[in-house]
């Protein structure tokens, strides 16, 4: 089992995670949203055997991992996959490859965490499943059986993120002020991740330009800043673009979320 990162204090300034070169040169190019073709890959499970998985994670997702439409559906995966953060929210279908146990079903998983080291070595493509999504994967008899034998080839491939009747929300983070503002972008469906995100002043017509500042938060330094805010998300890997137009009122707090009336399937 391994014991995933999460998130620690944050701190008064943004900053980037770098991602080596060389991760991305080991990595498996996946270039379209849904993906034809299964890709090689490796799967370990952690936490109960059917239990939900991790609780928080490095995306920053915190309790909303435990609760549907995550629940049991979450996975860590290695720093190729990871990609410093920018792969969070991203889901993939995992199918075990053992004919014996495993049924011909895939399982969805949404990427909530990274799995460092052992299994997950650089270089490495692997999952690190919740015991219930890893059982899954097995015909029904066979669960506890697969569990057993503890890493197993699998093959993989992207997918779209299916959130029904979800829409994107923008959980502002403890710590935020008018000079420090940092979001989590949560229940994006279609790509999942994201590319690049902006926020826009009800005052002016300029976006600007916030910064990853680790996992699924995003952050922006400047001030006063002064809402209702509209944000704009583009992903990574299809350059979808989505604007929230007034989407964080003007009285907005830390610590509270905001829903939008959008999401890339609405």
């Amino acid at each position: 089992m391994q014991r995933h990162l999460h998130s620690g204090q944050f701190g008064g300034l943004c900053f980037f995670y770098v991602v080596f070169a060389s991760l991305l040169v080991l990595a498996q190019p996946i270039n379209h949203l849904s993906d034809p073709h299964w890709h090689p890959a490796t799967a370990t499970w952690y936490g109960s055997p059917d239990g939900d998985g991790s609780d928080g994670g490095a995306c920053g997702y915190g309790s909303l991992v435990d609760v549907k439409p995550l629940r049991a559906r979450v996975g860590a995966v290695s720093p190729v996959l990871f990609k410093g953060g920018e792969g969070c929210g991203a889901c993939y279908k995992v199918k075990c490859l053992d004919k014996g146990i495993c049924s011909r079903r895939a399982v969805t998983v949404i990427i909530t965490d990274e799995c460092p080291g052992g299994y997950c070595a650089s270089g490495r493509t692997h999952f690190d499943l919740s015991g219930a999504a890893f059982g899954r994967m097995a015909i029904t008899r066979n669960r506890a059986e697969l569990r057993n034998r503890g890493e197993i080839s699998v093959v993989f491939r992207r997918t779209p993120c299916k959130y029904p009747g979800k829409n994107i929300a923008f959980h502002v983070n403890e710590g935020s002020t008018n000079y420090w503002l940092s979001l989590l972008v949560e229940f994006e469906d279609g790509d999942g991740d994201i590319g690049s995100m902006h926020i826009k002043e009800a005052s002016s017509n300029e976006w600007l330009e916030m910064k990853h500042l680790w996992g699924a938060n995003w952050c922006i330094i400047g001030g006063p800043l002064k809402g209702p805010f509209s944000v704009k998300l583009t992903t990574l890997l299809t350059a979808r673009s989505l604007s929230a137009r007034g989407v964080i009122p003007s009285n907005w707090s830390p610590k509270a979320t905001y829903t939008s009336r959008l999401n890339f399937f609405s």
